[in-house]
């Protein structure tokens, strides 16, 4: 199943009033990995920037003077997402906008074009329940290194997000790799991702102690092996 990991930053939180995408980055993954292939790009909204929008992304019209706006880059942004699944922090937002801007378009909907939407933010809520799910707060639960992320950039936050995902699902697979990032202000440069060793503890004597007793106390209580013994005794034969 080929899944794009995506994220936009906007002028504000609503299409309805003529809001619009001014940064759009999609990852691509296959096989629960990251391929290389992405698409990255910002946009001229042709119009204003709210002020509280800015502070998030850090995206000003200044900077965005001179790049494409939505009609020129729309086709290839269909043409990228067609056919995939989508894994989205928040899904309704970022679709509610592509809808928004295909329709000007005359484009499909998310809905017809590509396979299925999974919304990261309502698992997240279903999994951990009236805790914070935040991108941010998922990444500090996961223990993933957040430090590339200064501000809320669409790309940094799919491939973080990408990670997120994967520690959802039980994945474990290293996504480290290199991007070329043009970033607000800089002429654009390598941004390494890097992430550190998963950790492996081991049970220290006296835990180990406590669990023999433990099992000692279960054997006693059913009144022979539990079932826990004839699943440790394969695993002790086979060393």
């Amino acid at each position: 199943m080929r899944q794009i990991i995506l994220d936009t930053e906007t002028t504000g939180l609503d299409p309805q009033q003529g809001h619009r995408i001014v940064e759009f980055a999609g990852l691509e993954m296959v096989g629960r990995k990251l391929t290389g292939k992405h698409l990255h790009l910002y946009i001229h909204p042709e119009r204003d920037i709210d002020p509280d929008a800015q502070r998030v992304h850090g995206i000003s019209l200044e900077f965005l003077a001179g790049k494409p706006v939505y009609r020129q880059v729309g086709q290839e942004i269909a043409d990228f997402l067609r056919g995939a699944e989508l894994i989205i922090h928040n899904a309704p937002f970022d679709v509610g906008f592509l809808n928004a801007e295909f329709a000007k378009m005359g484009l499909e909907p998310v809905s017809a074009l590509c396979a299925g939407v999974i919304d990261t933010l309502r698992e997240a809520r279903d999994m951990f329940p009236g805790k914070r799910n935040s991108l941010d707060a998922l990444c500090d639960r996961f223990e993933i290194d957040r430090s590339n992320r200064t501000l809320h950039g669409a790309l940094v936050d799919c491939e973080l997000l990408s990670e997120v995902y994967l520690w959802m699902t039980r994945g474990q697979e290293s996504l480290a790799m290199d991007i070329d990032v043009e970033l607000p202000g800089d002429a654009g440069g390598a941004i390494q991702f890097e992430r550190k060793p998963l950790k492996v503890l081991a049970a220290s004597e006296a835990e180990q102690a406590e669990h023999q007793a433990y099992l000692d106390a279960l054997d006693k209580a059913v009144k022979g092996p539990c079932l826990w013994r004839s699943l440790e005794q394969p695993a002790q034969a086979e060393g």
